[in-house]
């Protein structure tokens, strides 16, 4: 995932900042708790494709 896209990229829902899961390959939301994939290199920033987070999944 290149640095300067990671830079400007937010969470499509509330406009806040997101986290890389390098061995997920997905950006995290933490504030909305959803999980964008990362598919060929390419973020999904699309709610309807987000994978929400169970309440059991750590949030780092």
């Amino acid at each position: 995932m290149d640095a300067k896209l990671l830079e400007i990229l937010v969470c499509p829902v509330c406009k806040g900042p997101l986290t890389y899961e390098k061995s997920q390959q997905e950006l995290i939301c933490k504030a909305d708790r959803l999980a964008y994939a990362i598919k060929d290199g390419i973020p999904v920033m699309l709610q309807a494709e987000a994978r929400e987070l169970a309440a059991t999944e750590e949030v780092r």
